[in-house]
């Protein structure tokens, strides 16, 4: 079984105008994000997490359920609550969005150079001619 994850960094700041289960969803969230908590990591025990947050385990438990729900963990029953696999949801769409567009550009025999220049360009918001010399 794996160890506890180190959830040292989340906490619920009382004067914030977003709910306490709501900041610790975020807090996991951002930690999955950087990668301070990662795929296999096992969170805490619901009244463990509450009690060291000084918040009820009915908040540390939303927070999970709402987790789950949103494919950020999984409940495993007796064997607690870990990090998805799959790690965070959108960066894993932005991957299969990522490949699909390498897969694109590789049929139509666009380059590697050509194809960066149109993501740089819609990220700028702007448009790019791939027929017009470069300066």
């Amino acid at each position: 079984m794996t160890d506890t994850a180190d959830v040292s960094g989340l906490r619920i700041d009382p004067a914030s105008p977003l709910p306490p289960y709501e900041q610790l969803r975020i807090g996991v969230v951002d930690a999955v994000g950087a990668g301070r908590l990662v795929a296999g990591a096992r969170l805490p025990a619901v009244r463990r997490l509450a009690e060291d947050l000084g918040v009820a385990p009915g908040t540390v438990a939303r927070a999970y359920k709402e987790l789950e729900a949103a494919g950020f963990v999984q409940t495993l029953g007796r064997n607690g609550t870990v990090i998805s696999p799959q790690g965070d949801p959108a960066r894993q769409q932005a991957q299969r969005a990522a490949a699909a567009f390498a897969g694109e550009m590789r049929s139509l025999r666009i380059g590697d150079d050509d194809a960066r220049a149109l993501v740089d360009a819609a990220l700028r918001g702007g448009a790019t001619d791939l027929g017009r010399p470069r300066a």
